[in-house]
């Protein structure tokens, strides 16, 4: 099972999207069940599972993980296959954001639009990547900062363009043969807070 999979296709984001078969998938990806075993858990029939685990398996969001014999049938036990999914934007191809489109370093619509392309092209690259059976060279950095004004929030901005900016120049090299483009993207932006659970 993949840690996170990219959903690219449009017909299967739609089936992720279906409340009951995203419920399914959760299920799944906590371990392997069969239809009879899920059907005790969301409270539907079996046979309806199974109409709806059969379009989770066409659209490759669950795998057979095995068989087994319950009295004279044979359950088949399915897994997700992955534990968690993201839909990038390639699903909705008329109406994706184009980062392009407008520039500005300011603008969290924009910041969003280069999340989304970053959705789209990595996705890519992973599908790419299994199919040649060959290992995807990224670098990703996170972490988190606290600044005591707004003021040392822009200078910690004019301070990473001018750094990233001479990383480029030092090590960019367009007339390099056999040389391949990489994209950096280089976000900031506000911690989102913690909700508090809602009590029942």
């Amino acid at each position: 099972m993949l840690d996170v999979s990219v959903i690219e296709d449009p017909e299967a984001a739609a089936v992720s999207l279906d409340p009951v078969r995203a419920r399914l998938l959760a299920e799944l990806a906590a371990e392997p069940a069969s239809a009879a075993m899920l059907a005790g858990r969301v409270g539907l029939p079996r046979q309806k599972v199974n109409y709806h685990l059969k379009a989770l398996e066409r659209h490759g969001l669950v795998e057979l993980a095995g068989e087994r014999r319950k009295g004279n049938v044979t359950e088949r036990l399915m897994r997700a296959t992955a534990a968690s999914y993201v839909i990038s934007p390639a699903a909705l191809p008329a109406v994706r954001p184009d980062p392009d489109r407008f520039r500005d370093q300011f603008s969290a619509r924009w910041l969003l639009a280069l999340g989304a392309r970053l959705v789209h092209d990595v996705g890519t690259l992973i599908t790419g990547a299994a199919k040649a059976r060959q290992r995807l060279a990224t670098y990703a950095l996170d972490g988190g900062v606290r600044f005591a004004s707004a003021a040392d929030r822009a200078a910690f901005a004019q301070e990473l363009t001018a750094g990233v900016s001479a990383l480029i120049r030092k090590y960019d090299a367009p007339d390099a043969e056999g040389g391949r483009d990489h994209r950096i993207v280089v976000a900031l932006h506000p911690t989102v807070k913690d909700q508090p659970p809602v009590e029942s």
